[in-house]
């Protein structure tokens, strides 16, 4: 299942898809600025299944402010392609992006690290559900 992560921001949104396997994430171009049309578009040229939206959460895990303006984005987003869209807790991808940038000398901008990041906790915590309900 080929799979498109986002870390929505008000500047830009960081992207990175899966392989069609839905074990490799790989950084793609941000968007900038935020576009909901540039979003499906990229969404149908990727031939993605669904799409992964990281939903920004305090260290206590509460939403805050950025938390409804996300949920906004993503019911944007609804209304203009047909794919399932899923939130998933994006806390310590920015410090990860920031640390691989680092290490690696990336070209990729930091917001579409920060997603591929997203994408690989996001496609490890299917694959743990997945397992988990083949052992029952």
């Amino acid at each position: 299942m080929r799979v498109l992560a986002l870390d929505y921001g008000s500047a830009g949104i960081g992207c990175a898809v899966s392989d069609a396997t839905g074990t490799l994430a790989t950084p793609v171009e941000a968007i900038e600025p935020p576009d909901v049309d540039v979003v499906a578009a990229m969404a149908r040229e990727r031939e993605v299944e669904r799409i992964v939206v990281g939903m920004p959460v305090t260290l206590a895990g509460e939403e805050g402010g950025q938390a409804e303006v996300t949920r906004q984005f993503c019911s944007d987003l609804e209304h203009v392609i047909d794919i399932r869209i899923d939130t998933y807790d994006e806390r310590f991808t920015t410090r990860m992006a920031a640390q691989t940038r680092r290490s690696s000398g990336s070209g990729s901008s930091e917001d579409s690290i920060a997603a591929a990041h997203l994408l690989e906790t996001y496609l490890a915590s299917i694959a743990r559900e997945q397992a988990e309900g083949e052992d029952e």
